[in-house]
């Protein structure tokens, strides 16, 4: 009796609690170590299934993302696009409006983008089309954007699931549009647009092709960050997320600010789209958002809504995805080897975010007096 009545009054070995606070440094070391483990991890499962040297594996996913001057510079591109997304994405989920349709308003923003270069490519001289390219295409994005935030703001609809569908709209407006547009004739692509004379591409910047690409994703980055830190709308955007009763007791019109948050999410993710479209692949199909609406969800939310941390995640994540790529050809693996070291690495990313918030607690043996 006196035994069990013993272990009845024994604690749990370890006590979770939620943090106060985190120290910058520790939230990053935290995160450090997860990517440390998670290389580890990658290296076990390499050896197992592959047998090749891990040290040869990392070397070659280096190389594959940074190996040479154009392998940088795609690198860079990518992590420009995924930046864009996940900082158009940021004012939506700081108001904890779940926008999970950066793929459809990725996709309207470039059909947009397309449409302009094959219509008015040679009515316009191209520094008037690249200006009406960047205009519709925020405004596809943001009409796109507009739509669920309506239904929310005046029905109270899901906005996860309305914003989920949008995505597949979207789609079939683009398969649509290729019915018209497919190039050569029967082949149901678009092939590359204005390939002769590259109207509506981007131009060279300083020598480099993707260099007006770093320039309007980093003015857009530095724009959200004032924009959320120190506009009267960021504030209102976080005192809708924190609580509507509170936002409407202090005298914030919720509906409006919905409707205005979703408006600039879609802009800038629509924005994404003519950078796909206009600055890297100059074509459009179902496939142009490729994911990365996604993707920026994740980078949005393990960099805590900051967009100048997005740019630090952005570049690891394109960085890996890169390199996985390069041994997935290079050791001839296929394409599942570089979705499972990326997915290896997303888990233990997303997973020590738990330590970030949370902190373990170990229990102390303590006699009990007789």
């Amino acid at each position: 009796m006196t035994s069990e009545h013993s272990v009845s009054k024994k604690e749990p070995l370890v006590h979770i609690s939620k943090r106060d606070r985190i120290s910058f440094g520790k939230a990053w070391g935290i995160r450090i170590i997860a990517v440390l483990i998670s290389l580890v991890v990658c290296a076990l499962v390499i050896v197992a299934l592959t047998k090749l040297n891990p040290l040869e594996v990392y070397r070659s996913i280096a190389d594959g993302a940074v190996g040479t001057e154009r392998r940088l510079w795609v690198t860079i591109r990518d992590t420009m696009i995924l930046l864009c997304i996940a900082v158009g994405l940021t004012p939506a989920f700081k108001m904890k409006f779940w926008n999970i349709g950066a793929e459809g308003q990725i996709l309207v923003g470039g059909m947009a983008t397309a449409a302009l270069m094959i219509y008015a490519g040679d009515a316009m001289p191209n520094w008037l089309l690249l200006i009406l390219i960047f205009i519709a295409s925020a405004a596809a994005g943001l009409i796109w954007g507009l739509i669920p935030a309506v239904f929310k703001a005046y029905f109270n609809t899901n906005e996860t699931l309305f914003t989920l569908m949008l995505n597949y709209v979207a789609m079939q407006l683009v398969t649509f549009a290729i019915v018209f547009w497919e190039n050569p004739s029967g082949s149901n692509t678009v092939g590359i647009i204005n390939a002769a004379g590259q109207k509506g591409w981007f131009p060279s910047i300083f020598g480099n092709m993707y260099g007006l690409n770093v320039i309007v994703v980093l003015i857009i980055t530095l724009g959200m960050y004032v924009y959320m830190k120190y506009s009267k709308q960021g504030y209102e955007i976080a005192v809708v997320g924190e609580s509507q009763n509170t936002a409407r007791y202090a005298g914030i019109n919720v509906k409006k600010v919905i409707i205005r948050t979703m408006m600039l999410s879609g802009a800038i993710c629509g924005i994404a789209g003519c950078l796909i479209v206009s600055g890297a692949s100059h074509t459009i199909s179902t496939s142009t958002a490729g994911g990365r609406g996604f993707t920026a969800i994740i980078v949005a939310w393990m960099s805590k809504f900051n967009p100048f941390a997005m740019i630090l995640v952005s570049a690891f994540l394109v960085f890996m995805q890169q390199g996985s790529i390069q041994i997935a050809s290079q050791f001839g693996l296929n394409e599942n080897a570089s979705d499972i070291i990326t997915g290896i690495l997303l888990f233990f990313l997303i997973g020590c975010e738990f330590f970030i918030n949370y902190k373990l607690e170990w229990k102390k043996n303590h006699k009990e007096g007789k």
